[in-house]
């Protein structure tokens, strides 16, 4: 064989097969198949997609053969990027004057018949080529060639969507780490400005009853106001460390119980008052699913259904329905309703309906965003439903641990 010339661009050419971080990369099916079906179109007994790296061609994928590379400078597929823009097709290359010095053979097979179409890159880059070879002379008939062009052109799209999908999964762990961060974060943060809240709010009982002879009321009511606030504070602290705990709830393994008896402690933990009643679904289910998620979606939703009602007598229902593969879930109460446009964005982080709760205190916009989170970490859907001043309806989802 002769030895390959280097093309023009051959330090750019390497540096664009590089960067799809496909080179010495596991066998795929994707990539695989198209190999088989490059040989079947072809009727040839051997097929590769085949990159030429800088002392090598390394096959992504193989029909016929077992090798995984072989050296370059013995390479029928280095000389098709000396020639990006055609086929390399060789009917025998016992005839050819390029090959005929001495045989070509892979895992003791001639090469006799020899097709490769050029694996172009969107610069133009000539990463390597889809082949067909043979041990006997062929000729490929125009359509055989042209869906051999067609399978060339899809293995390009292959490897741009391996990059992008590589590309994603390094975001993701980049991401991964950064929530870990926020979530340490949020934790030590939470920790150490609860304590202090808590003097706070200790320090002003003490100081207005010490004072409460001293001051006028309008000079009191300034301690309830930091009271106040102080609650508010320490309130919208525990959002935030609920919400970048509730990723750790997920882990959690499923759990078997009655949805009614968890129904009952969440009702118990939020010391309802007499002017509350909550159906409960009239058949007690036992449900499999990941318990303590279940519990902190229930928490918050029933918690906004109390603290946004503006009724007398707080009216919540709640209800079960299954199929094979989900649990769904309804809870509808008779409280203060959601503005139309604000039903899109009621999940986002920090966004509120902008009205204040039963005790004229505005919420933060978390607790919602965590139980969207939290469902679909557990493979379901949330969707609202609500009418102003008469009830909004919760629907959720949970995928069965089958």
């Amino acid at each position: 064989m002769i030895s390959n010339a280097i093309p023009i661009n051959e330090n750019f050419r390497l540096e664009a097969l590089k960067s799809l971080d496909i080179l010495d990369t596991k066998s795929q099916k994707e990539f695989d198949e198209i190999t088989a079906l490059a040989a079947y179109i072809c009727e040839t007994d051997m097929a590769l997609i085949s990159l030429v790296d800088n002392d090598r061609q390394w096959f992504k994928s193989k029909y016929g053969l077992k090798t995984c590379e072989t050296p370059r400078d013995n390479s029928l597929c280095s000389h098709v990027v000396l020639q990006p823009h055609a086929p390399l097709i060789i009917k025998d290359t016992r005839e050819d004057e390029r090959f005929n010095d001495s045989p070509i053979i892979l895992e003791e097979k001639p090469i006799i018949f020899y097709a490769g179409i050029p694996l172009i890159d969107k610069d133009g880059f000539a990463l390597g080529s889809l082949c067909v070879m043979d041990s006997v002379p062929r000729e490929l008939s125009n359509k055989q060639l042209e869906s051999l062009n067609a399978l060339a052109k899809q293995v390009i799209i292959l490897f741009e969507l391996n990059k992008k999908n590589n590309d994603l999964q390094i975001i993701q762990n980049k991401l991964k780490k950064h929530n870990e961060s926020l979530r340490e974060f949020a934790r030590v943060i939470s920790h150490d400005l609860k304590m202090p809240l808590a003097n706070v709010i200790t320090s002003t009982d003490l100081l207005k009853l010490k004072l409460e002879d001293k001051l006028d009321n309008e000079s009191l009511e300034y301690f309830d106001y930091i009271k106040t606030s102080s609650f508010s504070m320490s309130s919208y602290i525990s959002d935030v460390l609920d919400h970048y705990e509730s990723e750790s709830l997920i882990h959690n393994k499923p759990e078997e119980f009655y949805l009614n008896h968890l129904l009952s402690k969440i009702v118990d933990l939020l010391a309802m008052k007499p002017d509350f009643t909550i159906y409960f679904p009239e058949e007690d289910p036992i449900i499999q699913c990941n318990k303590l998620a279940l519990k902190q979606i229930f928490f918050n939703l029933i918690g906004n259904s109390i603290k946004y009602n503006d009724k007398d007598q707080i009216i919540i229902s709640i209800e079960i329905n299954e199929d094979e593969n989900f649990y769904y879930f309804r809870i509808t109460d008779n409280g203060m309703g959601i503005p139309n446009d604000k039903l899109d964005t009621i999940f986002e982080l920090f966004t509120t309906a902008n009205t204040t709760d039963r005790s004229g205190n505005k919420g933060n916009g978390i607790g919602l965003s965590t139980v969207e989170k939290l469902v679909k970490n557990l493979g379901g859907y949330i969707k609202v439903s609500s009418k102003e001043k008469v009830q909004t309806t919760f629907e959720f989802s949970i995928k069965k641990s089958n």
